[in-house]
């Protein structure tokens, strides 16, 4: 089941059947550690509509599929991701800590955005005026419960500096930390396990032709979903639950975002969240 929050309502797909209901307070809907059979339960008299209909309430706008929860990310869960950390920071000295990191048993996780930090779908993401090397990382996204229960998952954007973090480790807040540098959408897939044979498409467009476009799959993931989210509700309480990004297997190398570029990332069973890159 698909879950969607629109611009003056709720909506669900559920088995090719389509309800329209009104807007809910995601802070509280959240929360619910049996999310799933509470929206069947509140949608049993939501209106009836078509897949046509429903197209046509998800092109008139969309909203990211959360109310004031923080997000949270996890780093260098993917060997690709590995490397790539570990060639940007070779000059300031910080290569052998993702590393060290990837083969750990406590994996890297930190803050990435408020509410307030969060690109709609369809709306821009950001990159920062004092980074010369800025690219987007698509992430599987976990949607927690207060006890830490995978509800289900959503499509992340996790925008980075990488010249900013590759001058020096200690600088990733600030390569990961500003407005407009998180983007999620276009709806919650409630369910609590996924495929590991899931595809993750990032495509890049710039005037409107593809400039990069990259893959990978679920199967490549090192730390397990679960074992993410047991981690950071080792010593966190999020009581309305909490998104947690689980690592990028796609890396640009050889492109940096360019304002109104387009950027489109794909997760197989979930949908494709959009965004325009604007500067800040």
């Amino acid at each position: 089941m698909h879950l969607y929050k629109l611009q003056n309502g709720t909506l669900i797909s559920n088995q090719n059947e389509f309800k329209l209901g009104p807007p809910m307070d995601w802070d509280e809907l959240l929360a619910q550690e049996d999310l799933r059979n509470t929206i069947l339960k509140a949608s049993e008299n939501w209106q009836a509509i078509t897949e046509e209909e429903a197209k046509g309430k998800i092109e008139e706008g969309l909203l990211a599929p959360m109310g004031n929860q923080e997000i949270w990310a996890a780093g260098v869960t993917y060997y690709r991701s590995r490397t790539a950390r570990m060639e940007e920071s070779e000059d300031a000295g910080g290569a052998d800590f993702y590393d060290k990191v990837y083969h750990a048993e406590r994996p890297e996780l930190f803050f990435k955005a408020t509410a307030s930090r969060v690109a709609h779908p369809g709306k821009a993401v950001t990159i920062r005026k004092d980074s010369t090397w800025d690219v987007p990382e698509p992430e599987l996204t976990l949607l927690l419960s207060p006890k830490g229960k995978i509800q289900g998952f959503t499509v992340g954007n996790d925008m980075s500096s990488r010249s900013i973090e590759g001058e020096n480790p200690l600088y990733l807040p600030q390569a990961k930390v500003y407005h407009g540098s998180a983007s999620l959408g276009p709806c919650i897939y409630l369910s609590d396990g996924i495929d590991e044979s899931t595809k993750i498409t990032l495509e890049i467009f710039r005037n409107e032709v593809l400039a990069f476009t990259g893959e990978t799959d679920l199967s490549q993931l090192k730390r397990k979903p679960q074992e993410l989210a047991d981690w950071l509700f080792k010593a966190n309480t999020f009581p309305i639950g909490c998104f947690l990004m689980t690592g990028t297997g796609i890396v640009p190398d050889d492109l940096t975002l360019e304002i109104d570029d387009q950027v489109a990332i794909t997760i197989d069973g979930i949908g494709t969240l959009k965004n325009p890159v604007s500067k800040i």
